[in-house]
């Protein structure tokens, strides 16, 4: 039987990619916030909410938008995994586990995540983010 397992380990960024790690978790935040407002607007005009993948082809119209043209600087699938948590939170809140979502506000919690792409190279202790490069990180195990 296979476990799998993961660990955490902290990564040590240059400037340039501490940056672009904030812009990508503040990216991942308007993304939620402005499909969150849109669920809401619908919810609350007794329409059938959107599912994830309306969500998704929401997102490509922001991201042609020229107000919202920033979003591209953001890896794609780091702006769908914070539309799977928004389902997750809507699921969460039908199935009465938990309160209607609530709006993401900036410094609590900003976090992002790469389902996929990233690649590890442990003799060097260096992992490899898409858009963000080659980051150090410590290597404690």
């Amino acid at each position: 039987m296979k476990r799998l397992q993961a660990f955490k380990y902290e990564l040590q960024p240059n400037g340039e990619q501490a940056r672009s790690m904030r812009r990508f978790a503040g990216s991942c935040r308007f993304v939620f916030n402005k499909a969150l407002a849109m669920q809401k607007a619908i919810y609350e005009g007794g329409e059938k909410k959107l599912g994830y993948a309306g969500l998704c082809k929401e997102l490509t119209t922001w991201k042609t938008q020229p107000e919202t043209a920033w979003l591209k600087e953001t890896h794609s699938q780091v702006l769908q995994q914070s539309l799977k948590d928004l389902e997750r939170a809507y699921k969460n809140f039908f199935d009465k586990r938990a309160d209607f979502p609530r709006f993401k506000k900036k410094g609590m919690g900003d976090s992002f995540r790469y389902p996929q792409g990233c690649k590890l190279d442990q003799s060097n202790s260096r992992v490899f983010l898409p858009k963000l490069g080659w980051l150090k990180y410590r290597n404690s195990r």
